[in-house]
């Protein structure tokens, strides 16, 4: 009988296959030396090794950049299997203790977790009391960035604008904010008529969030110059400030401006429009008390706003 190639897996092997996991997600050696914070010659050491140890070649690396061999695009997707059930093992452990352990992973877009609206200070406040050994991870992204990871378990809440229904994730709305259409005192409009913005504002350039939402924002959208985009909030006020554009922005996030003079609501009565936060989650697999803690913690301190 011949000896199997691989034998008995350790930490050696599964250290080897974490890095090996984020070289390919990061597109390669060099852009893993910051997510790995190691150097190229030692992410090269160690995949030398684990080739090696498998006795498959991975990937392929050169002028052309890099790429995975066939039995590396095998490996990978083995190893993102592997350590999404030691992940669930881990989970499960947590799970049974009476005191809550583990990672809450969020992602969110930006400009949401300061919000009058949002009392998210708090609600870590509460967690960090109730929960003081859990660990929190919060990172920002597109909407559908979030929604994606949330549908494939890379994050447990997202909190998104509400637009939409995808199948696989539970919405539940939280609060809603209202936006206006403004311009910044460098923009031709901001000294104007009602009359003369009404008769003229198709002839500016409008920025755009690059999604389209409920058939009421895209009516007020009706002849306007769509001459570039910006989901977040932060670009997109630089470049309405800029004077060079006129855009959609939550009322609580312009208010600094709007009370320093540098914007202004245009047809405030005419082009405004409501949008919904909501947080989701997936709808099937497996259940987290700390998930549920922490959207019940969010609830609690929006009702007391």
């Amino acid at each position: 009988m011949s000896r199997p190639v691989l034998g008995q897996i350790g930490d050696y092997e599964i250290r080897l296959l974490k890095l090996f996991k984020t070289v390919v997600e990061c597109g390669g050696f060099s852009a893993a030396e910051t997510e790995l914070n190691i150097s190229r010659s030692t992410i090269s050491v160690h995949m030398a090794n684990l080739e090696n140890r498998l006795k498959l070649k991975l990937c392929r690396r050169g002028r052309s950049g890099f790429a995975l061999t066939d039995d590396g695009m095998v490996i990978y997707e083995s190893a993102k299997r592997l350590f999404a059930r030691l992940e669930e093992f881990r989970y499960t452990v947590n799970e049974l203790h009476e005191q809550l352990t583990g990672e809450l992973k969020i992602v969110s877009g930006d400009n949401i977790w300061l919000e009058d609206d949002f009392p998210m200070a708090d609600v870590f406040a509460a967690l960090g009391e109730l929960a003081p050994d859990v660990s929190v991870s919060v990172d920002v992204a597109h909407m559908g960035e979030i929604e994606r990871r949330v549908l494939s378990e890379d994050a447990d809440i997202g909190f998104v604008h509400y637009h939409r229904d995808l199948e696989g994730l539970d919405y539940r709305h939280l609060y809603q904010v209202r936006c206006f259409l403004y311009c910044s005192n460098r923009h031709p409009l901001f000294y104007a008529e009602d009359d003369v913005v009404r008769a003229r504002l198709g002839d500016y350039k409008f920025i755009h969030p690059g999604i389209y939402t409920n058939p009421e924002v895209t009516a007020q959208l009706a002849g306007m110059q769509l001459a570039g985009r910006a989901y977040h909030y932060e670009p997109r006020a630089a470049l309405i400030l800029s004077g060079q554009y006129v855009g959609f922005l939550p009322e609580s996030f312009a208010r600094r401006w709007v009370e320093s003079g540098r914007l202004k609501a245009l047809l405030p009565e005419q082009k405004s429009h409501y949008l919904g936060i909501a947080a989701i989650t997936r709808s099937h697999g497996r259940q987290s008390r700390l998930k549920e803690l922490f959207l019940q913690l969010i609830i609690n301190q929006i009702n007391r706003l």
